[in-house]
């Protein structure tokens, strides 16, 4: 019985040893995603969009600008002051809607990556299920040290899994 016993307790830690560990590189997986380049793209016309929109406040700036500069010293006080006080209100405007465009940028961008980031855990998840994995770490993620002779590499299985050659 004792024997029995010891046998089962040395067993035991040799069973913990059995487990599976995975590593898998999400900065490769991502940049291959369809999903990705059509986000990019998306991303791109938006960021394009914002950029015109404050190119054309600031050309109508410039042009408010040069035309206070000719004409502002003819002009009677109340029209000066008025104009001055226009150039203040486009220039404020233009920085606004300058820091609105970034912040919305910022939001679609992480609203983009997020479903696709949700996708790739999914599959990592599905393989992990699938395999037996205790453990799927992401490479990617500056994980310190991953012995990649004890862990499986799973980035092509997660790769074929998203449909990703």
């Amino acid at each position: 019985m004792k024997k029995l016993i010891l046998a089962a307790l040395i067993a035991l830690p040799m069973s913990a040893f059995a487990q599976k560990f995975a590593h898998v590189n999400s900065a490769t997986i991502i940049p291959a995603m369809p999903e990705y380049t059509t986000a990019q793209t998306e991303l791109q016309t938006l960021g394009n969009q914002y950029q015109d929109e404050i190119q054309r406040m600031q050309d109508e700036l410039k042009s408010k600008y040069e035309d206070y500069q000719k004409n502002g010293a003819s002009l009677p006080d109340a029209t000066k002051q008025r104009r001055e006080q226009e150039l203040t209100d486009l220039q404020k405007r233009l920085q606004q809607y300058g820091q609105t465009a970034e912040q919305e940028m910022a939001k679609a961008e992480q609203e983009k990556l997020q479903a696709i980031s949700e996708k790739v855990t999914k599959a990592i998840q599905e393989i992990g299920t699938a395999g037996g994995y205790v453990y799927i770490m992401d490479t990617s993620a500056g994980i310190p040290f991953i012995n990649e002779t004890i862990s499986t590499d799973v980035t092509n299985q997660v790769k074929a899994k998203l449909g990703i050659k």
